[in-house]
């Protein structure tokens, strides 16, 4: 993770030798696509991280669906960086950059459904005081919001990123979830 979060600023710090008589104000100005770039793609890929280590803290054990689902997150967590780099060059972001992005998050998002699938189907992969304790709502709900808002960029392209935003409604809808689960 930690080196594709660095690989989303070596086209800044390749840049950072351009910096004229306009000083940093400037050059910030001329790569402000680029630094909003690299600012989504490190609240996502930490954001992944820090619920990767979260959903993987009480496992003790693995199988071939854990780990399935682990390559395909780190795929396209390694990925990332490229669609991360055409968001920054493209000057009118473009519906097919927009759906390279959106749909690389959300094989991420598959990928932590398996990986969370894998460990609620088998509680014995986790530390025997934490069984029982995994639930599949919250990657449901993030893998099915992913899917919506990849269908959006593709048919309403002038929304483009901004449709990410749906990923606010996660935490309502995992509570809506639960108690209906609950009754």
């Amino acid at each position: 993770m930690a080196i594709a979060i660095t690989l989303l600023i070596l086209p800044l710090v390749d840049s950072a030798s351009s910096i004229g008589p306009g000083g940093l104000a400037q050059f910030v100005h001329h790569h402000d696509a680029q630094f909003l770039a690299f600012g989504l793609s490190f609240l996502v890929i930490g954001s992944y991280w820090w619920g990767q280590h979260q959903m993987l803290e009480h496992v003790i054990g693995y199988d071939r669906i854990l780990i399935a689902g682990m390559f395909l997150w780190i795929l396209s967590i390694v990925f990332l960086p490229f669609p991360t780099e055409l968001l920054s060059a493209a000057t009118n972001g473009g519906q097919g950059v927009h759906a390279l992005y959106v749909g690389t998050m959300l094989v991420a998002s598959v990928g932590v459904l398996v990986q969370q699938w894998a460990i609620v189907r088998r509680p014995e992969l986790t530390a025997e005081d934490h069984r029982g304790e995994a639930d599949l709502i919250p990657a449901v709900i993030l893998t099915a919001l992913m899917g919506v808002i990849f269908v959006v960029v593709i048919v309403v392209p002038a929304v483009g990123l901004w449709s990410l935003l749906l990923l606010l409604a996660s935490r309502p809808l995992e509570h809506v979830a639960r108690a209906r689960r609950s009754h």
